[in-house]
């Protein structure tokens, strides 16, 4: 009987669970014996690693020449420009009243920028110094103070590899500011708020000295960052970079939290591409608090400056997890638990593959 019992007893490895993500004000689908299901689906293409270093073909090459005819400086370091085809400007015109509540329309303006961060075109950011990843981190918030004067929103983005659309392999993101506070920070700054009046401390504050105690979804940290896979995950590999201290915004950072930033970034880079010894694709991008107006009127003590990474391989470097189905009809749903992918990528070598493999 205490061994029937016992084979009842709940264990998130083997039975579906949801989780509630306080971020987002939404449930997870946790799912890990779907792990043990044949794949019959589609595989990826891995791409070949060789990428010229420097090809003057290259639109984001030093000396290159872009597709409006622009010719980019020979940039020793990081390199910015405005985007050759933006999806925001700052001068489009405003849109008539809307006709009705379910058609409505509202004006967007804004400024899309594209930024380099080397200028060889076959380094990626883990493969760069921690001296070269600190200059990318202090032009990120030199573009967030100019863009951030005007614009109520500057996202930071970056979208590594083929599989997550990016076109160009030159290592490089996107900064698009904006008039409006897009949904994702938008639905952020609400749940924040409201745990904030609650419980009278940001929430990713207090998250992040909760999982430094608990250490069992931590992959790298140090004495200022950590990054974990967070409780509520919903990609496989999914990250959250944390700030130790309440930080708002990239500008706050003093010159050390600089350093130990592109430090614990380098680690994190790493571990991803040594998970399955590929150039890891992934989606990231920095959530801080709202700029423009935002900087001088309201509170903003709510916030809590972090980096989402969501990385789409789920079992090799050839096997993607999809959201589709389910996940877009119903709610996100995972594969693997956050704590056994923690422990995946927290156990793999501190060294770059690539370092070990070199003569």
């Amino acid at each position: 009987m205490a061994e029937a019992a016992s084979s009842n007893q709940f264990d998130p490895c083997e039975h579906q669970h949801i989780r509630y993500n306080p971020l987002r004000d939404e449930w997870v689908l946790v799912s890990a014996h779907r792990m043990l299901r044949p794949w019959q689906g589609q595989v990826e293409h891995v791409a070949d690693s060789e990428v010229p270093r420097r090809d003057p073909a290259n639109p984001l090459c030093p000396g290159a020449v872009r597709a409006l005819g622009q010719v980019n400086p020979d940039y020793e370091g990081t390199f910015t420009f405005d985007n050759d085809f933006p999806a925001l400007q700052p001068d489009a015109p405003s849109p008539g009243p809307s006709e009705h509540p379910l058609f409505r329309t509202e004006a967007a303006r804004g400024n899309c920028k594209v930024m380099c961060f080397h200028p060889w075109s076959d380094v990626t950011l883990p493969l760069m110094s921690i001296p070269e990843i600190r200059a990318v981190i202090d032009k990120w918030a030199d573009i967030v103070t100019e863009l951030g004067s005007q614009y109520q929103w500057v996202q930071i983005f970056e979208n590594k590899g083929a599989v997550m659309g990016c076109s160009n392999p030159h290592p490089h993101c996107q900064v698009w500011a904006s008039s409006f506070l897009p949904n994702e920070p938008r639905i952020a700054d609400r749940t924040q708020k409201a745990y904030y009046n609650t419980n009278g401390v940001p929430m990713l504050l207090q998250y992040a000295q909760m999982e430094a105690e608990k250490k069992e979804r931590v992959v790298v940290e140090n004495s200022d960052w950590l990054a974990v896979v967070p409780y509520w995950a919903t990609w496989p590999f999914q990250t959250l970079l944390l700030p130790r201290r309440h930080v708002q915004r990239l500008t706050d950072l003093t010159a050390s939290e600089r350093d130990s930033l592109a430090e614990v970034m380098k680690r994190l880079l790493t571990k991803y591409d040594n998970l399955f010894e590929n150039s890891f694709p992934y989606s990231m991008g920095w959530h801080g608090a709202p700029t423009g107006e935002w900087l001088t009127e309201g509170n903003c003590d709510h916030w809590q400056l972090h980096a989402h990474y969501y990385p789409p391989l789920l079992r090799s470097a050839s096997i993607r997890k999809f959201m589709v189905g389910y996940e877009m009809l119903a709610q996100a749903q995972r594969d693997l638990t956050p704590e056994q992918a923690a422990e995946r990528l927290r156990s793999l070598p501190k060294e770059h593959y690539k370092m070990k493999k070199a003569p």
